[in-house]
């Protein structure tokens, strides 16, 4: 399942920039374009995520390698749960921001003791 999950983030090209809809349904050109282009900051090999807790929201850009991380694969499993694999524009995960921080910071002490 969380391959599938993957597979379809990389088929969207990971982009946070979903247009909306015009009254017949269509999205109009410029939108269109705007959702394909991937923003500024996420470089290649990185990926944007939503922290999203209630009213509670953080972006991160984080490197594919979280893709491995258990503790990141557990959030995406809730994720799962919660907004199921139809789940439109941002990739989002069900979490406050700082449980997403301690992540990383746990990634960045094991990769510092690595070294």
């Amino acid at each position: 399942m969380i391959r599938y999950l993957i597979e379809r983030m990389v088929q969207k090209g990971l982009s946070l920039l979903v247009g909306k809809r015009c009254a017949r349904g269509q999205l109009d050109e410029e939108e269109e374009a705007n959702k394909k282009k991937v923003p500024a900051d996420v470089m290649d090999g990185q990926f944007a995520v939503l922290a999203v807790e209630g009213k509670e929201t953080k972006r991160f850009v984080l490197e594919l390698d979280y893709l491995a991380e258990p503790e990141f694969l557990e959030l995406l499993d809730r994720a799962r749960e919660e907004y199921g694999f139809r789940q439109q524009g941002a990739l989002s995960v069900p979490c406050r921001p700082q449980e997403l921080e301690k992540i990383q910071e746990s990634r960045s002490r094991r990769n510092s003791l690595s070294t």
